[in-house]
């Protein structure tokens, strides 16, 4: 143990001779010169910092211009990054310099280091055609201290086994600190203390979810995983709870009146907060006078407040399978704010005038007061636009009129069409699932589509063009950047094994040719593995105040003005408008690109949220058909063994290379497949085969297959 010690001193005293190196304005130092700069007077210090100088130097770290004399040779002898873990219990540091290469660290090496925090790294002297290597000399920030995990109690201790399979460690838990929680339970724990040499972490349970298995146990799971609060703040309810519901006339006084016009809202049947109405009128001159009505949250929810603060925290509102955790509370999002039927409600709204061929004549920004006519759900909006008949037939139907323009525009102009297949759950009184059904996209869906990509590209560009250079207004952008080559150009070769031409040559040919294909594949077996590989090919959307364009929509400046209860941005926006409308000077660019930037992380992890209760109603689903033979079509490729998603229901699981008897299999990556070392049989991605539900872990969120060979 004091050997340990010993070397891990030397490891830090390293970094700090290293530091003073590197502040240094003279040449090089001799030793007693760097003990000086480090106050350190006895001897026995000082004769170690001159055996570390003279080891780095032989190692090449440091340089010996003259004899004694040191100085830093390679600036680069610690670096900062994120941990990526491997399944081995060793790591890769990932830089924060994306020019720096991955440095490797054995687990051993890693000194409590987990999974995505931020670590410093000294990095050893490099040795002849050897990658990277490191060791973790402190943890700058952890990405998160709380975890989920099923709790064991024993007699004397008790102990969390984490669900996160990048948290190699267990943690222990005194019997002091349990909360309440019962053997077997599932539960969020808090690391306190890690002692140094300890191979667990000391924790303390901070929540008990429930029983494992039970569904609202397992989705609880699910967000507090994720980092997403269960429940508001009592401060935050309050707030909500004191917002009147009646309008007065002092709000009403700077709003223009659409009352006495027709208005309707299109959502989902189950949908209780309703961001977006639409507003349609005949005027005298045959033009169509749309008005994109959005409830007005930034009126209600005030800078600073507790609301507000609480909104800026969690960012989005997470879709789960079975339930929705809202951004803003209850009384808010399905109530003041909500444009529910046959009630006056305060908007925000892009109004245009729009002739037969949706060319715009006129655009108009601005607070509204509007009193919706008919809540319709997409599938009677649908109705009415198949049946050509029913209430308000003749606005639905021209507005579907306009919207087909609008799209069929976008997509001549270089837009892309990704159509994935949603896969949607029937789910019983407990919230199990009972059946498996992928959702339809059809006229309605996209007609308020259309609209609200109207709204948004318009409110960007607006903006965008009043002021340039150093005089440009801070705003918000939801920005897309255009796909990196080298990706497209391995899905390309993919999509070619399947007959798809993917014409490189521009980025208008790149969209065209991506619809062309994403048209032929519709309905076709390939359709979901060559849509998420085409997405996966793309650059990610963010949120931004740089004044960049939107490669999948093909819009010079786009943003997200549309749905203020459950987007922060969106609020972000409105406020930004609402300000410039008036006058007002351009805001603090550094302050919003740290909320966009924040907004963005936020909206990815919903994301991967509701993935998570998907895969967690998938296994669910299977559960009950273990035996059971199925089509599917191979998803993906790995080292370990391919993903099979079924064809009947969607559901993605594994073949493990190792349960595959009549070969020895290994990946070829470049070509997407694996291929048998004896007979060389391919399977590749995108190919059929038959597979058995071999087993499912509801804890661990994973369904194993085996392969059926004919």
């Amino acid at each position: 143990m004091a050997k340990k010690k010993s070397s891990q001193i030397k490891t830090v005293l390293t970094q700090l001779i290293s530091d003073v190196l590197e502040n240094s304005n003279i040449e090089a130092l001799n030793y007693k010169q760097v003990s000086a700069k480090l106050n350190i007077n006895d001897e026995e210090s000082r004769e170690t910092i001159l055996e570390i100088l003279k080891e780095q130097a032989q190692k090449g770290v440091f340089s010996e211009p003259q004899k004694g004399k040191f100085k830093l040779k390679d600036l680069k002898t610690f670096i900062t990054g994120k941990v990526d873990m491997t399944a081995e219990g060793a790591a890769f540091i990932i830089p924060d310099d994306e020019f720096e290469k991955d440095v490797f660290v054995s687990a051993r090496k890693l000194h409590n280091a987990l999974h995505g925090d931020k670590v410093k790294v000294y990095i050893y002297a490099k040795k002849s055609g050897r990658k990277n290597e490191g060791e973790v000399v402190e943890i700058i920030q952890r990405l998160k201290t709380d975890f989920i995990g099923v709790i064991k109690i024993s007699e004397r201790f008790a102990f969390v086994t984490v669900d996160d399979k990048k948290m190699l460690h267990n943690i222990f838990v005194p019997l002091t600190d349990l909360a309440g929680a019962r053997n077997g339970q599932k539960v969020q724990v808090a690391i306190t203390d890690w002692p140094e040499g300890a191979k667990n972490p000391i924790g303390k349970i901070i929540n008990i979810l429930g029983t494992q298995g039970e569904n609202d146990t397992e989705m609880n799971a699910i967000l507090a995983q994720y980092g997403f609060p269960l429940s508001f703040p009592p401060e935050v309810e309050k707030e909500a709870n004191d917002i009147p519901e009646q309008i007065t006339e002092e709000e009403l006084k700077d709003r223009r009146d659409f009352r006495e016009t027709v208005t309707f809202t299109i959502d989902p049947a189950d949908a209780k907060d309703f961001d977006d109405a639409i507003s349609f009128q005949k005027l005298p001159n045959g033009n169509y006078e749309i008005g994109v009505h959005i409830a007005d949250v930034s009126h209600y929810v005030q800078p600073k407040t507790y609301l507000d603060k609480e909104a800026y925290s969690r960012a989005t509102s997470v879709y789960l399978v079975d339930r929705v955790i809202p951004m803003l509370p209850e009384r808010l999002s399905n109530g003041v704010c909500s444009l529910r039927p046959h009630e006056d409600k305060l908007c925000f709204a892009a109004v245009f005038e729009l002739d037969e061929e949706a060319n715009i004549h006129h655009e108009w920004f601005g607070r509204t007061v509007i009193h919706s006519n008919r809540r319709f759900s997409y599938e009677e909006a649908q109705e009415v636009i198949e049946n050509k008949a029913g209430d308000h037939a003749e606005e639905i139907l021209k507005l579907n009129e306009l919207a087909y323009i609008l799209r069929d525009r976008k997509f001549k102009n270089g837009a892309i069409s990704f159509e994935s297949t949603e896969v949607k759950f029937q789910l019983d009184e407990k919230g199990k699932p009972t059946g498996v059904y992928v959702k339809e996209r059809k006229d309605a869906h996209k007609l308020i589509e259309d609209f609200m990509l109207l709204a948004n590209r318009k409110v960007a560009e607006f903006i965008a063009k009043k002021g340039k250079g150093k005089s440009k207004y801070t705003f918000i952008y939801r920005s897309h950047d255009s796909p990196n080559l080298e990706n497209l150009g391995n899905f390309a070769l993919f999509a070619a094994r399947f007959g798809y031409k993917i014409n490189m040559k521009t980025d208008k040919d790149i969209a065209k040719s991506l619809n062309f294909l994403m048209e032929d594949v519709e309905g076709k077996k390939e359709q979901n593995v060559l849509t998420q590989l085409a997405i996966r090919s793309m650059a990610k959307a963010v949120y931004t105040t740089k004044k960049t364009s939107h490669y999948g929509l093909a819009f010079d400046h786009y943003t997200h003005f549309t749905s203020p209860i459950r987007r922060y941005p969106d609020v972000m926006v409105h406020r930004l408008l609402a300000a410039y409308l008036n006058g007002e000077k351009s805001a603090n660019e550094e302050e919003y690109e740290t909320a966009a930037s924040h907004s963005s992380a936020m909206e990815k992890r919903a994301a991967d949220a509701e993935r998570a209760s998907i895969k967690y109603k998938q296994v669910e689903y299977l559960e009950e058909n273990v035996g059971k033979l199925y089509m599917g079509i191979i998803s993906g490729v790995t080292e370990w063994g391919m993903y099979v998603e079924l064809i009947e229901n969607k559901c993605e699981g594994m073949i493990r290379l190792k349960d595959i008897a009549d070969d020895f299999y290994v990946l070829d990556e470049k070509n997407y497949c694996i291929v048998g070392q004896r007979k060389k049989k391919k399977y590749q991605l995108g190919d059929e085969v038959k597979v058995k539900v071999k087993k499912v872990d509801l804890s661990k969120r994973q369904i194993d297959f085996s392969l059926v060979q004919d």
